[in-house]
């Protein structure tokens, strides 16, 4: 019989079976490895160039929790025991006022006497530490007196390097000229420069946030390149209505200035804010802040996670502050 001619390229029959055959076999076992759901495993990706971790350190994006913070004028308290306080309170955390222009108007003055020097060493050692004030009701601030370039800087430099410290605040009530905000601005900038340090504003909160000359002094310190870490709101308590609707009044002024602080420190999202803002009521009596106002306060504070909260003005209760105390420290 005439043998059939196999077209080139094709596998004899015989071979052809046995490989099909061979095929099943191995696609059978290919599918029993496969997961429950059937679908293949996916390729592994191409290998990626990792960051450097010095270059790129994970840093926490939560703020770190409110705590309160204790005010201390110098002035009204000279004999003032930060130790002892922080002890007997278990607050660890003080701002001390206020320095203000002496001399020629180039030397920081303590507007009480004697200067805080070692109660702050030994506050210290308990685990905590204080910020030092600049400005307030009692004298002018450095900016506004010292106009000799460079001498500004100086002047903070001096009082910074004194007592050691991580952190000042400006208690501000010159925004409006124009020229000592600058010079401000551009002295904060210099030291900043030369070590940490952490700078707040103590302004004064209006019922619609803040004055526009003290958000625009904002903007301007900004710009000049200081690094402004929070905003300290004093909010005046009036006696004329309910406590109730005296603190909704306090939240609502501070919504309207959350807005005006993340456009001065250009945030993209006004919530941002939050955490840059620290909460001072002013009380003009000791009966302006019962006990659940202070648990109103701690609670709000928490809730937005605030910068901290202080009280100024009279002294409440002390059963009302230590509701504040242990709620924040």
């Amino acid at each position: 019989m005439p043998r059939h001619t196999r077209e080139p390229g094709l596998l004899p029959r015989p071979l052809a079976i046995l490989g099909a055959l061979a095929l099943v076999a191995g696609t059978g076992a290919a599918i029993r490895l496969l997961p429950a759901d059937g679908a293949p495993p996916p390729a592994a990706p191409p290998p990626v160039a990792r960051p450097s971790p010095s270059l790129s350190p994970v840093v926490s994006e939560e703020p770190p929790p409110t705590t309160y913070v204790t005010f201390v004028d110098t002035a009204g308290e000279p004999e003032f025991d930060l130790p002892a306080l922080s002890r007997r309170t278990g607050v660890r955390q003080y701002a001390l006022g206020h320095l203000v222009a002496g001399g020629e108007g180039c030397v920081p003055t303590w507007t009480g006497s004697p200067a805080p020097g070692k109660p702050i060493g030994r506050l210290r050692a308990l685990g905590g530490d204080a910020v030092l004030v600049f400005g307030g009701p009692g004298g002018r601030e450095l900016a506004t007196t010292c106009t000799r370039p460079g001498a500004l800087a100086t002047a903070y430099r001096r009082i910074v390097g004194t007592y050691d410290a991580a952190a000042v605040d400006f208690e501000v009530r010159d925004s409006a000229d124009k020229a000592a905000v600058l010079r401000r601005a551009r002295a904060i900038h210099t030291l900043q420069q030369e070590r940490d340090l952490r700078v707040s504003f103590t302004l004064p909160l209006r019922p619609g946030g803040l004055s526009p000359a003290d958000a625009a002094m904002l903007r301007t310190t900004r710009r000049a390149g200081a690094d402004i870490g929070t905003v300290n709101l004093l909010a005046a308590l009036g006696r004329s209505t309910a406590h109730r609707i005296r603190l909704g009044r306090v939240a609502t002024a501070v919504r309207a200035a959350r807005v005006q602080i993340a456009r001065a420190q250009d945030l993209d999202d006004p919530r941002e804010a939050w955490e840059r803002i620290a909460l001072t009521p002013v009380l003009a009596g000791g009966s302006d802040l019962g006990a659940s106002d202070a648990r109103t306060l701690a609670a709000y504070a928490t809730r937005h996670r605030l910068a901290w909260l202080s009280l100024r003005g009279a002294e409440p209760p002390q059963g009302v502050s230590r509701i504040l105390w242990r709620a924040l420290s």
